[in-house]
């Protein structure tokens, strides 16, 4: 062998090189904790409406019909606007809207509690559920392109809307039993300030992550798209289904204690934000279709042993498993909409998080009906048959196409 030949065998060949520390992608939850967080605070002041609702009816006499009409005017403001504000952020961008919107939803849920004429508080409550409105499709965009193709780091964002709900009732209980509902004033600040850090966050150059591109590209693809959207709606009419009844449930039927009847609601709802962080995990290990269909195949069996288990206590523990299976699929549920849309992430987000979460607040007066006619059971009993239909659609989803290149 030459020298020249063995001079060539020394130079090293090109190797792809390992990123050092400092030039690798942050962890899934440090990249996403402002989403997270910002998500956990548009959604309190969704949380914050059924949490006031009841004082507002103790303190002002409003009449029950009158109370559904706050209820309505949260809905109303929250989803029917949010596709068509997709549309907008998918083709302006508008990164400033996330800030402006959570900071409206905040400053509207906050006056409502200090507005005087019955009209002026359902236009606060209908102002702030624009601002949730807006919201949702601008940071579901901007969330999937920090996350990248990871449904784990999706479901951190995901899973800030569950813990938003979840500590609505937990802060607003106390401080409304203090000072009446003019305390809503007390929870405009944290809106104002995540508002501030989202637009110094933008500022900054950080709103684009370049390192986590969506690996999805190709067509709109809108007939899984449809089928999709119809599972978003029977998991959100169950999840306002157990959500209104569970505590009427404990407390009209087990016959238990308030305090009980209150566990038993919190039970579900860490149950879903712990299943929606585990969604995001599973599927990024079996697959979004497949962690989908999981989720609807386990919540009936719990659903089911919910219903049927004897006792007060015993039913907790399905109470917690009924959460964490319903809400599985929630932020895989968001990321495939994004990928069955590629083209229109803001579009999808808004469906996906907004008129596809409140859609199923629509379903409320139907179990109203069967409340009335065979009590709080008579619902659970009939919410066991609802996630059939998201079996049903769940079999005509696709895996997304995925790129092949870098």
């Amino acid at each position: 062998m030459s020298r020249n030949q063995d001079t060539l065998r020394a130079v090293p060949q090109d190797r792809p090189r390992t990123p050092t520390p400092a030039e690798s992608p942050p962890r899934p939850l440090k990249r996403m904790s402002l989403w997270g967080t910002a998500h956990a605070i548009d959604d309190l002041y969704q949380g914050l409406v059924p949490a006031t609702v009841p004082y507002f009816v103790l303190e002002r006499h409003y009449s029950y019909l009158a109370a559904s009409g706050l209820t309505l005017a949260a809905t109303l403001g929250s989803a029917l606007p949010q596709p068509a504000v997709g549309l907008a952020v998918d083709r302006w961008r508008l990164p400033h809207l996330a800030a402006i919107g959570v900071a409206i939803a905040g400053t509207g849920l906050g006056l409502s509690g200090v507005a005087g004429p019955y009209a002026l508080v359902w236009l606060c409550i209908l102002l702030s559920g624009l601002g949730v409105a807006m919201f949702h499709p601008a940071a579901g965009r901007s969330a999937r392109e920090a996350a990248g193709d990871s449904a784990a780091a999706m479901s951190i964002f995901a899973a800030g809307g569950s813990v938003g709900f979840f500590l609505a009732p937990v802060l607003a209980t106390p401080a409304l039993n203090a000072w009446g509902v003019g305390a809503t004033a007390l929870f405009i600040p944290p809106a104002w300030l995540i508002a501030f850090v989202l637009l110094r966050h933008h500022a900054a150059g950080k709103a684009k992550q370049p390192h986590h591109r969506a690996a999805v590209q190709g067509p709109d693809r809108w007939r899984p798209f449809a089928a999709l959207t119809g599972i978003e709606v029977v998991r959100s009419a169950a999840f306002f289904g157990i959500n209104t009844f569970i505590e009427l449930y404990w407390l009209k039927y087990l016959h238990a204690s308030r305090t009980l009847a209150g566990t038993a609601l919190a039970c579900f709802l860490i149950g879903g934000v712990a299943g929606t962080l585990l969604g995001g995990r599973v599927a990024d290990r079996i697959g979004m279709v497949r962690t989908v269909q999981l989720g609807g195949a386990l919540t009936v069996p719990m659903l089911v042993a919910l219903r049927v288990c004897p006792g007060a206590i015993a039913p907790l523990a399905f109470a917690t498993l009924t959460g964490l299976a319903l809400n599985i699929p929630f932020a895989v549920l968001v990321k495939l909409g994004q990928d069955y849309l590629p083209g229109r992430p803001g579009t999808a987000a808004g469906v996906t998080l907004g008129l596809g979460v409140s859609a199923g607040g629509l379903m409320a007066p139907v179990f109203g009906l069967i409340a009335e006619r065979h009590g709080p059971q008579g619902v659970l009993t009939a919410l066991c048959l609802v996630p059939v239909a998201g079996l049903i659609l769940g079999v005509l989803l696709r895996e997304p196409v995925r790129s092949s290149g870098p």
